[in-house]
Parts: structure tokens; C-alpha cells; sequence
């Protein structure tokens, strides 16, 4: 299997001709030609580019753009908005885009929405009925998330960021995994799948952060390795880990197999998208 970064971010330069809606930690621009860059330089083949939404909001025209100059190397994913009376056709007309592989939703608990939020129910059934997978970031919401979840089991979600919340900054908080077990409970839903995306930035030690590894073992117990996408969550990690650190810990541990490996960085990613770099 080709390898397949489950998350990343790429975005220009602040200009008025494609204005930041925020302005983050982040480096002044990761375009999509710096991106392939730097996957080269790792051995990463392909990634899933979902669109910043930090910067873009609900405006995938830079995914897009980048798609078409590198189709061989990334699918594209764009949140959506559940305020949106017409999202259903939003989905729809993403569906008809060259290498749009899945939506997504923000639902952070700062979002304030509910489970039964008739804005995420639209998203959830129009992206059924698109064979669109949903990715939703709910990190210190789980409940919430996984209410959802439960709420469409005929929807197939795509869980980002292992769940947990994870550090803009060094250091990590004091106990980082402390929803863990919210997330193991989570496995039981069979229409979900997890990224062990921004792994690296929940440790407590430098490079190659071997303290992730005794919680991972529990993620991969209770998820299997077919349900868990590898991803480095660049560049929203840049201020932890740079790219290379957030890929060679996972390419270079002893604590996977071979074929754990091959699973985990890439084989999950191309079952749950239904994609993979290059036509591989």
C-alpha cells in the first residue's frame, strides 16, 4: 500500500484576492506545491487535504485549485455548514467534483450544538445519500459526537483527531489522554472510524515521542488497525512537531508490523475514502 496522510492542511498567503477568515499559529502559507514537498521528502505518497477551515471557512476553492494541479496526490474534503438551509445541495454539488472524497463538520463543544441539531441531521442525510463519508471534529464534545453517531447509523463518520483534544503548543496538557476511554467506548459504533491524526503533539517527550505508544495500543485494541487512518494533521501541528516528525516515529517504531503498518499508514485511509495516490 501506498502511504496516505489522513489530514492535512494547505492554504496561500493572506491576500485580499483569498482573505484568512483567522489567523493562526500557523506558517504565513503552506501552498499545495510546498505540500508535495514535503511529502517527498518523507516518502509520503498521497494525503487527504481537507480544506483549512481556520482560514476558508465552508469555501473549498483552494482544494479545489490544488486538486486539479496534483489530482495524483491528494482527494479533497471541505467543511460544510449545518446553518445552511440549502446544504443538502452543497453536498450534492461537491459529490460532482473532481477528487472530493467526503465533508465535514466542526462540533467542538464551543459550537453549542446538539446531537438532534436539525443542521447536522441534513448533513448526515445528504451525505448518506452522496455515498460521502463525514468527517466530524469533536474533540472535547464526544458525547455530543457520539450521539450523533448513533443518531445515523446508515452514515457512515470519520472521527477526527483520535478524538482527543490536542495542543496548538508545546506542551501537551497534564493528562492527555484523559478522554481515552470515551474514545475506546466509541469503537462499538460499527459506521465509525478513527484518525490517529496529530498523534505526536499529545506527548510529554521529544522526538520520537515514545510515551504515544502504550495509549495507541489501547486505540488499536478496541478500533483494530483496518478503522484507524494515520495522518500528521499538518500544518495545524506545525508549533509541535514539523512534518517529518510527525510521519518517521510511525514509518520507524518497533511497536508496529509490518503489516500493522502498511493497515495503519495507508490501507485504512484508501478503504475508508475510497481513494489512493497516483491510481496505485
Amino acid at each position: 500500500m501506498p502511504i496516505i496522510d489522513c489530514q492535512v492542511h494547505c492554504y496561500e498567503a493572506n491576500t485580499p484576492q483569498r482573505p484568512w477568515a483567522n489567523t493562526p499559529n500557523w506558517p504565513d502559507h503552506v501552498t499545495g506545491d510546498e505540500m508535495v514537498a514535503a511529502m517527498d521528502k518523507v516518502g509520503v505518497d498521497g494525503a487527504i487535504f481537507i480544506s483549512a477551515f481556520a482560514m476558508y471557512r465552508f469555501d473549498g476553492s483552494y482544494a479545489t485549485e490544488v486538486q486539479r494541479k496534483h489530482p495524483s496526490r491528494f482527494a479533497i474534503i471541505k467543511p460544510v455548514n449545518p446553518d445552511d438551509p440549502a446544504v443538502a445541495d452543497v453536498i450534492a454539488d461537491w459529490k460532482k467534483t473532481p477528487g472530493t472524497v467526503a465533508v465535514r463538520i466542526m462540533l467542538p463543544a464551543e459550537s453549542g450544538r446538539r446531537a438532534d441539531d436539525p443542521g447536522l441531521d441534513r448533513i448526515a442525510k445528504a451525505a448518506a445519500a452522496a455515498d460521502f463519508p463525514v468527517n466530524i471534529l469533536c474533540w472535547g464534545n464526544l458525547d455530543v459526537g457520539t450521539a450523533l453517531i448513533d443518531r445515523h447509523p446508515g452514515t457512515r463518520f470519520i472521527i477526527d483527531h483520535l478524538g482527543i483534544v490536542q495542543p496548538h503548543v508545546k506542551p501537551a496538557a497534564p493528562e492527555p489522554w484523559a478522554d481515552l476511554p470515551k474514545v475506546l467506548e466509541l469503537a462499538k459504533r460499527p459506521n465509525a472510524v478513527l484518525k490517529v491524526s496529530g498523534a505526536c503533539t499529545l506527548s510529554h517527550q521529544p522526538y520520537p515521542f515514545p510515551d504515544i505508544w502504550d495509549p495507541l495500543a489501547r486505540v488499536f485494541d478496541a478500533w483494530g488497525f483496518e478503522r484507524c487512518l494515520w495522518g500528521t494533521d499538518w500544518t495545524r501541528a506545525f508549533a509541535v512537531v514539523n512534518y517529518e516528525q510527525a510521519v518517521e516515529p510511525f514509518r520507524l517504531t518497533d511497536r508496529l508490523s509490518a503489516s500493522e503498518r502498511a493497515m495503519l499508514m495507508g490501507g485504512a485511509c484508501a478503504k475508508a475514502y475510497g481513494w489512493v495516490p497516483g491510481g496505485k
